[in-house]
């Protein structure tokens, strides 16, 4: 190790040294990472040389910035870090931005709003730009009207197995940058990224509280309604445990609530009109809908909780009544096993629309994904995955296998049946021969792991 140690600017950690901890700590305390080194890159060329030695000394590498990226324990590999990579530029007279790897949301939307402009982000404001694109990206706000995050990516830079620091663009290596955008971290690391953004500066947004009580209700009109409505308008429901805390609205505090979560690019009036319904649906507890700075992005689903419970996804290709009276057995009030939460994302617009430079997104074309979570120690976590599995299965009469693979849990992530089942089998097959020219040694496989050919 005291080439790394010569070698690279950024700190290097092993088991048991002050930081290591710290730098290998994630949001899923069920999931501790464990590599035999770590190195905390400040920038490409710490992440050349991190690369070229974990190959000659024939560690597996994982990547890790917001924890977006790495699902397995990393044990016995390399991990490298890149949250210390914090380039970051906005170009508004060609609506680009250049981020570097560890760059979160909020960091580029802080930058890009006095400018009028917008990226298509997640939905909590600490989530790293590059785990999430790699992913495909799926907005709460900007994905139905302009799709997935990855469909507006201009360049990559990246470096692979062999050490190489790549600029890879839809011109140069393509197929290389269509397995990049959707492939998550299986054909190197990312150091830097380039995409586009968009000229929104407000929003019509927030959130509209029932009681846990009231699901099949809400369920039934949100079901009803997502079908009817435009583009501009995007939408997901929560079923979700509220603390009891002071800081909790005191109509929340300590109750099990539904949280229909509303995201529109349109006129205060028409976002008026189009939610009208769903307010209609039950007793409102409490309405934030209203209009936001496009900064406040992160109060459309008030994500809070950790990024990476136990949980289980699962898409759906459409939910009927029937489907959603199981949702209401699986989280509402005479259910026996809740889990912590339900969640159920509404997709379709331009999320199901091929972009001009194709990608390997998989989820094109999925109307809905449902996520269930609890909570637990790590002693229980393979038990509770087990049984989400379960509660999840009545659902399979109206499940795809195809989902969004940002969403996978880290069981499901680890599977590799599982990851080539959400990518469909022609998809994984030109991925895995990608990966083959690439990385052949698969190097990059603490991830959503797509074996080569």
């Amino acid at each position: 190790m005291r080439l790394v140690l010569r070698d690279v600017a950024g700190p290097v950690l092993t088991p048991g040294s002050d930081g290591y901890a710290a730098e290998c700590a994630t949001t899923d305390p069920h999931r501790p990472l464990q590599p035999t080194a770590v190195i905390g890159a400040t920038g490409e060329d710490d992440v050349r040389k991190a690369v070229s030695f974990a190959a000659w000394q024939g560690l597996p590498v994982a990547v890790k910035s917001a924890a977006h990226q790495v699902v397995g324990s990393a044990d016995g590999g390399l991990l490298i870090t890149t949250g210390r990579m914090k380039s970051l530029s906005v170009e508004a007279a060609t609506r680009s931005v250049r981020a570097g790897a560890g760059v979160l949301w909020d960091e580029v939307v802080a930058r890009t709003a006095p400018l009028g402009l917008a990226p298509v982000m997640g939905s909590a404001p600490g989530i790293g730009v590059v785990g999430y694109t790699l992913g495909g990206g799926l907005s709460p706000l900007l994905g139905r009207t302009h799709g997935y995050a990855a469909d507006h990516v201009l360049r990559v830079k990246v470096v692979t197995a062999d050490g190489e620091l790549r600029t890879v663009t839809p011109e140069r290596e393509p197929s290389l940058f269509w397995a990049l955008l959707g492939g998550k971290g299986n054909f190197g690391v990312v150091t830097e990224i380039e995409f586009r953004v968009f000229p929104v500066t407000r929003f019509q947004g927030g959130g509209i509280f029932f009681a846990g009580e009231r699901l099949a209700d809400v369920l039934e009109a949100w079901r009803r309604w997502v079908a009817t409505v435009p583009e501009e308008m995007s939408s997901s429901l929560a079923v979700r445990p509220m603390p009891g805390l002071p800081s909790v609205p005191r109509a929340l505090r300590g109750s099990s609530v539904v949280h229909v979560r509303i995201g529109h690019l349109g006129a205060a009036e028409e976002c008026d009109r189009l939610v009208a319904p769903l307010r209609a649906a039950a007793p409102v507890l409490l309405d934030t809908v209203g209009t936001r700075p496009v900064t406040a992005f992160g109060e459309i689903h008030q994500d809070t909780d950790p990024l990476h419970p136990v949980h289980r996804t699962v898409a759906l290709r459409a939910l009927p009544r029937e489907a959603a009276d199981v949702l209401v057995r699986l989280a509402g009030p005479g259910s026996v096993r809740r889990p912590a939460r339900l969640e159920i994302r509404a997709l379709g617009g331009a999320l199901d629309r091929e972009p001009e430079v194709p990608n390997a997104v998989a989820s094109r074309g999925v109307p809905f994904v449902v996520v269930v979570s609890a909570t637990g120690g790590g002693e229980r976590a393979g038990a509770l995955g087990e049984e989400l599995a379960q509660a999840v299965g009545g659902l399979a009469p109206w499940a795809t296998d195809r989902s969004v693979v940002n969403f996978l849990s880290a069981q499901e992530a680890t599977d590799e049946e599982s990851v080539r089942a959400a990518y469909g089998p022609v998809r994984y097959s030109r991925l895995a021969e990608v990966k083959r020219h690439y990385d052949p040694a698969n190097l990059f496989r603490f991830n959503h792991n797509i074996r080569p050919v």
